[in-house]
């Protein structure tokens, strides 16, 4: 029966990608947009192979096959995978070729090829072309004195056939495209070269004296996982730094090409990098469409989303106003922020900057997951160290693809003074909280932070995420001995408020699901965040529709529940939210949630219960992870968090909804993406803060 219970992970995964390409397509959307959305898509797939599809074949080659939770082996779902990728590639190459190019060229943005370079335009690229790249291609031969180069992970390459005219000797080259100059070489305002063929058109230069047969872009995608014996390492950052070094030569996954490649060149290719035919995929469009974010930086407004400036929370104006500091609001009342309509720096970055200067705080702690590349939060953790106060930081050496931007980071922080650990062996610590200890002259008193992003200013810019700024001494002493247990050897981990995985927050979600289908239909849960793939949270969902139990779920990528199923789910609508923000905030809401098997729930005082915080509904957020939810009690509060999960109920807004046959269905009006409860939200915010609400 598991099969018709459940939706593959992978194939859900896709399907989510795909609504992702659609916003590309989407006409109400400004065309940049569109090329952004397209950019996403293609990163996206990047990802999907270098994590999902290795790990599946990396279970193949073990001789695992276990099905998962679907039905399917690792074998079985890899043959789907194919065959939806196949499919996936080609609306890719529809959007992008036969809709936004020519749709691009008419707004004045033009994508050509050579052929379309006037006398004018290949005078002033042979200049450049000698002078800024021609120095830097190194053109690699394979012949019996030369092997197949080692091709390193997503790089842009030509592979080149050329022949001596004297000798009529044939041989391969490669020649990778570097990333020291644009993608994209702009001719002129709105006008556009792929870099890549500027390099074609100059082979000669580069193989003087040879017949060039022919050319075509490849790209290779790897196994991107690091492979660590955590119980084994003893250390931890020098052992992540070996294995990035290790992960350039991973195993090959996916073998990228253009349409029209030479039969003998993609042969060589498949061979040399150890593939088969089915982990080639043909494009039409150029290799790489992450290129078009390159065109966001064009001054053309037209063309783009109108600004949506993110307003500061009223109560931090007054506090500046008179020259008050961000801890005397939060004594005051604690603080809900909702970024990106709400700003990052004004709250939590000035939050974490005014404790680094402030002398009457005494120790900062953190957990970093992914902190972005020129970091505001850093510098101040950093400053704060240098002028003595006590700064403990949990780096999460392991966050996926952010290893090598960690590994910087605490060396820097360690070099600044700051206590950098590297989270709990066996588990990553996905949490986002910060705890300040000041000494109010009355008291020492605890400061948190607990939020559902990352403490990155420039995600804050485009994820959607709320967190909380709250000096309760319950939830100061939650977290300080959340900090203890992750940076000391306390046992002691019997939280009073915070709901923390992998100790208790499986048992505490199914709890409170539970408890809700109790009341029947007179029950409701409303679950928001980014997937839902474990098992048994899908299970007691079920149970409690089956129950009569109301259920709405707002998931944004992975959902491998089924909705609307008569006899299964009748009582669960799914439905996911896309636009110009990634919707990444979770919040948990259970209409009777207060007590659960007689006993109130911690913390917890009104009759709903509303959860914020970093968990997913999947097992390596429940299993693996230390996450951290944290209730929301003011009645202010739980009323803006009612107003976003209404807004993102609406039955009026632009949505993708999931359909009994695991399809998503677009919903809403079709030939506009409008009313959208992004907009609808900030446009609130807005309103709030005018009316001096926030």
């Amino acid at each position: 029966m598991s099969g018709v219970r459940y939706v593959n992970r992978e194939l859900s995964w896709l399907a989510f990608n795909d609504r992702v390409l659609q916003l590309a397509a989407e006409p109400g959307i400004p065309l940049l947009e569109r090329a952004k959305f397209c950019a996403i898509t293609a990163t996206n797939l990047d990802e999907f192979f270098q994590v999902r599809v290795a790990a599946l074949k990396d279970q193949i080659e073990a001789g695992i096959d276990r099905p998962s939770p679907d039905g399917r082996t690792p074998a079985q779902t890899l043959s789907e995978v194919g065959h939806s990728v196949l499919e996936l590639i080609d609306r890719i190459d529809s959007v992008f070729v036969d809709h936004l190019v020519p749709e691009l060229r008419e707004a004045g943005v033009d994508i050509i090829s050579w052929a379309d370079v006037t006398v004018d335009e290949r005078e002033l690229l042979d200049g450049w072309f000698e002078e800024r790249v021609f120095p830097v291609l190194t053109p690699l031969a394979v012949d019996p004195g030369h092997p197949f180069p080692y091709i390193s992970d997503l790089a842009l390459s030509l592979a080149v056939n050329v022949a001596d005219p004297e000798t009529g000797d044939r041989r391969f080259a490669r020649l990778k495209v570097p990333k020291l100059f644009p993608r994209l070489v702009q001719l002129s305002p709105g006008r556009f070269l792929p870099v890549e063929q500027l390099i074609a058109a100059k082979l000669d230069r580069l193989f003087v004296g040879m017949i060039i047969e022919d050319w075509a872009p490849f790209r290779v995608s790897r196994n991107a996982d690091l492979t660590l014996e955590e119980e084994e390492a003893d250390d931890l950052l020098e052992a992540v730094e070996m294995e990035l070094r290790r992960r350039r030569f991973n195993k090959a996954v996916r073998l990228e090409v253009s349409h029209d490649i030479g039969a003998e060149v993609l042969e060589l290719l498949v061979r040399e990098l150890d593939l088969t035919m089915d982990d080639v995929t043909f494009h039409r469009s150029p290799l790489d469409l992450s290129c078009l974010w390159e065109l966001l930086d064009l001054e053309r407004p037209d063309l783009k989303d109108e600004a949506w400036t993110p307003v500061t929370a009223g109560r931090i104006i007054a506090a500046e106003e008179t020259d008050r500091p961000i801890f005397d609001v939060m004594r005051h009342r604690a603080l809900m922020v909702h970024h990106p309509y709400e700003s990052f720096t004004s709250s939590v970055e000035a939050f974490i900057s005014q404790a680094a200067d402030d002398p009457k705080v005494q120790s900062i702690k953190m957990t970093l997951y992914r902190a972005g590349g020129d970091s505001g939060i850093i510098r101040s953790l950093m400053r704060a160290a240098e002028r003595g106060v006590q700064v403990a930081v949990l780096v999460e050496l392991k966050a996926r693809f952010d290893e090598a931007n960690n590994v910087q980071w605490a060396r820097q922080l360690e070099r600044s003074g700051v206590h950098v650990v590297y989270g709990m062996v066996g588990l990553k610590t996905h949490s986002k909280v910060a705890l300040v200890v000041r000494d109010d002259g009355d008291q020492l008193r605890r400061y948190v932070h607990i939020g559902t992003g990352n403490y990155n200013a420039k995600t804050a810019r485009v994820y959607e995420d709320i967190g909380v700024l709250t000096c309760s001494p319950d939830i100061g002493d939650d977290a300080a001995q959340l900090f203890n247990h992750l940076t000391g050897y306390s046992r002691s981990d019997d939280y009073q408020n915070l709901l923390v995985a992998p100790r208790d927050l499986r048992r505490q979600l199914v709890d409170l699901i539970e408890h809700e289908a109790s009341f029947g239909p007179d029950g409701h849960i409303t679950l928001k965040c980014n997937s839902i793939a474990d098992d048994e949270m899908i299970e007691t969902l079920y149970a409690a529709s089956a129950a009569g139990t109301r259920i709405d779920l707002i998931v944004r990528g992975i959902c491998c529940l089924r909705a609307g199923v008569p006899g299964l789910s009748e009582n669960i609508r799914a439905r996911s939210i896309l636009g110009r923000h990634l919707e990444h905030s979770r919040i948990y809401r259970f209409g009777h949630g207060n007590v659960v098997h007689g006993e109130r729930l911690p913390g917890v005082m009104s009759d709903s219960v509303y959860l914020i915080g970093s968990a997913d509904l999947m097992p390596r957020n429940l299993n693996r992870r230390v996450e951290v939810m944290v209730p929301i009690q003011h009645a202010r509060h739980t009323a803006a968090l009612d107003q976003a999960l209404e807004f993102a109920l609406a039955d009026d807004i632009v949505r993708w909804e999931l359909q009994p046959d695991d399809t998503w269905a677009r919903c809403g009006a079709q030939n506009s993406f409008q009313p959208h409860s992004q907009e609808r939200m900030y446009r609130w915010t807005v309103d709030q803060q005018l009316a001096g609400r926030a």
